[in-house]
């Protein structure tokens, strides 16, 4: 069996859906392949910052989205005991000493692009959103992409199924793992040396926790915490694992891990309580693998008609919440280029036009956010002592600087 395709955007995530939807608002259909037999909604939420919000605006889904989400107005300095003193605030304390590092007031604080946005998303949410607003033939289920012919033009997609797809256009958005990538020639992931362990609590009532981001971070680990609404709180545990740690990759160990963690350390009894009522199916743990910037500045990241996005193309560490974020910008400007290109039948040439958009922008958030979570997660001495009483507002600083960009309309 054999199709003729125009775009095939392969993975139907974020990336991959919000590209569909981008080329769909300016008049140019694509079909989406999905491995899964339906819409995957796992992997609990994403911070939201600042950037994506302009791509979800520009994708005309932005209030959608918002309804449902709670906005975060402001951060500020405490110690523990003062955690339920002050709402909406994202928060950085340090785990060696229990003491507020730095703070961010968030409610009216205006960047370059317009007033900061910050909340954090539920991707099921997300992710359905975005499906209802394509047509109803656009994805495609159980089609997994095994190989892709690299001569000619079109490409030729071969799916698991046996059947064939030609492409005009191949756009990978297939995750870390690309075959898409592979296809281009981009080398795999690095390990950057940490994991990161996630989860989700949910409460039959208000659980009375106000919209604040905690952000605790020394001594080796990082754990944040952020409820997306009335009801539900969103967290997730970075640590580099040394010798002594014997961590069995399963979701029965996996709680009582985190939890021996954090009780070792001065953190909040509220965090650790919201981690105890996390259901075990809700608890994993992932490497956390990026992209070297050099490979993104000066290796090959689209190939003919083929090109990757999100995190096939620019995975990163979590540490300044821009993976998801990031992948909204690509979608964006790439559906802007390629639906002119179409119209113009100059493909390729589309294609060079994103590459060179995209380069910098993903070498130098990658990069930011490999430093800061090595700085935030070192337990060396010197750089404890500089995190604490030097850097904590400098990287503070970070996190409102990366979301302040405007992808632009469609």
């Amino acid at each position: 069996m054999e199709l003729v395709e125009d775009i095939v955007i392969v993975g139907a995530g974020i990336a991959g859906l919000a590209t569909a939807l981008g080329l769909h608002r300016k008049g140019v259909k694509s079909l989406v392949l999905e491995s899964s037999p339906t819409l995957r909604t796992s992997g609990y939420a994403i911070g939201t910052w600042t950037n994506a919000w302009h791509a979800l605006d520009a994708l005309g889904i932005g209030n959608k989205v918002r309804e449902h989400h709670r906005l975060v107005e402001r951060e500020c300095l405490m110690h523990f005991s003062e955690l339920a003193s002050c709402s909406g605030m994202v928060v950085v304390l340090s785990a060696s000493s229990g003491a507020t590092s730095a703070e961010l007031k968030l409610k009216g604080l205006q960047g370059k692009t317009g007033k900061h946005e910050f909340r954090s998303v539920r991707r099921d949410s997300l992710v359905e959103i975005l499906a209802k607003e394509l047509p109803k033939d656009t994805i495609r289920y159980s089609s997994k992409v095994v190989l892709i012919e690299d001569d000619g033009n079109p490409k030729l997609l071969h799916l698991a199924d046996g059947s064939i797809i030609k492409a005009k256009v191949a756009v990978g958005c297939d995750g870390i793992y690309s075959a898409v990538a592979k296809c281009i020639g981009l080398k795999e992931p690095s390990f950057s040396g940490r994991l990161s362990t996630r989860g989700y609590a949910e409460y039959p009532t208000n659980h009375g926790f106000k919209p604040e981001f905690v952000v605790i971070t020394g001594g080796g680990i990082r754990i944040g915490m952020l409820p997306n609404s009335e009801r539900s709180i969103y967290w997730f545990f970075t640590w580099r694992p040394s010798k002594k740690d014997k961590v069995q990759q399963s979701m029965e160990n996996m709680r009582e891990f985190v939890i021996q963690k954090l009780t070792s350390l001065k953190v909040p009894n509220e965090i650790i309580q919201v981690i105890e009522r996390s259901e075990m199916s809700q608890v994993f743990s992932t490497e956390l693998k990026y992209r070297s910037p050099f490979s993104l500045l000066f290796g090959r990241i689209i190939k003919g008609n083929v090109c990757v996005i999100g995190d096939a193309l620019h995975p990163m560490t979590p540490d300044i919440g821009q993976g998801g974020c990031m992948a909204l910008e690509d979608s964006v400007i790439l559906a802007r280029y390629l639906s002119d290109a179409v119209y113009k039948g100059k493909i390729e040439e589309g294609l060079e036009k994103f590459a060179n958009d995209r380069r910098w922008r993903c070498a130098e958030v990658v990069a930011r956010a490999y430093i800061v979570g090595f700085i935030q997660q070192s337990s060396n001495w010197l750089l404890s002592f500089l995190r604490e009483k030097v850097f904590a507002r400098t990287l503070a600083r970070a996190l409102l600087k990366t979301p302040d960009y405007d992808c632009g309309k469609l």
